[in-house]
C-alpha cells in the first residue's frame, strides 16, 4: 500500500464494494523461502468479514495452510502510466503510476472438504449471472465428469482482520491538473484506462 495518506482516505464500504466487483485476486502466503502466491477467483461475503476460494490439491498453498495461515489476498483494479505533460502545471513535475489495489489481510482456514460442491456452484452462480444468457450450472455436467472436478480442488476461507486500500489517483494535484490527466490518459497506456479517468474525476470519499 502507497504510504502517502492522501491516497489511503477512501473508506472501507467503497473498498469492498470494488473487491466484491472485482472477485479476482493474488493470493500470498509466506513460507521459510519466497512467499506462495496464487491467482484466484473469490466471493466476497455480504459483511466483508471473509471470503470464500477454491484451489488445486496440488497448490503449494494447500499444504501450507494445515490448520490455517495468515494470508493477504490483493485485489488489483485499473491502472495507467501518468505523464507529468498532462497534468499543464509547468516543468518541475515527475511521471508516475496511478492505480487501484485493495488488501484483505487475515487467516486462511481449510473448509471441510464435502463443501466443495456448495461452494463452487455459488461461485459460478455469482459470476455467471453477470452474463447475458442462461446460466451454467453444476447439473450441465455428467455425474462422473463432476466427481472427478471436485476431488481435484479444496475449499478454502479467509477470515479478513484488516482492509488496506490505495486509491491513488492524483489527488495530491490541483483539481484542475488532476482533471485534464484525465482527459489524456486514454491515449496512454495501462489497464482499464477508462474507468481509471473515470475514478479520477471523481476520486472516492473517506464515507
Amino acid at each position: 500500500m502507497h504510504p502517502n495518506p492522501v491516497y489511503r482516505g477512501t473508506g472501507q464500504d467503497h473498498s469492498l464494494a470494488f473487491v466484491r466487483e472485482r472477485a479476482f485476486g493474488t493470493l500470498a502466503v509466506s513460507t521459510e523461502s519466497a512467499p506462495l502466491l496464487s491467482h484466484v477467483p473469490f466471493l466476497l461475503s455480504e459483511d466483508g468479514t471473509h471470503a470464500d476460494l477454491h484451489l488445486v490439491r496440488s497448490n503449494p498453498i494447500c499444504r501450507a495452510v494445515r490448520d490455517g495461515i495468515d494470508a493477504r489476498l490483493a485485489v488489483s483494479g485499473a491502472d495507467g502510466y501518468i505523464s507529468p505533460d498532462w497534468y499543464g502545471l509547468g516543468p518541475d513535475q515527475v511521471p508516475t503510476w496511478n492505480y487501484v489495489a485493495v488488501h484483505l489481510t487475515g487467516r486462511l482456514v481449510p473448509l471441510p472438504p464435502e463443501t466443495i460442491e456448495t461452494l463452487l456452484a455459488a461461485q459460478s452462480a455469482a459470476y455467471e449471472r453477470r452474463l447475458p444468457k442462461a446460466p451454467w450450472t453444476l447439473d450441465k455436467m455428467e455425474a462422473g465428469a463432476k466427481e472427478r472436478l471436485l476431488r481435484m480442488i479444496l475449499p478454502f476461507r479467509l477470515e479478513i482482520a484488516e482492509v488496506d486500500s490505495t486509491w491513488k489517483l492524483a489527488q495530491n494535484k490541483p483539481e484542475a491538473a488532476r482533471l485534464a490527466a484525465a482527459g489524456l490518459l486514454p491515449t496512454g497506456f495501462g489497464q482499464e484506462l477508462e474507468a481509471l479517468a473515470e475514478a479520477m474525476r471523481v476520486p472516492p470519499s473517506a464515507e
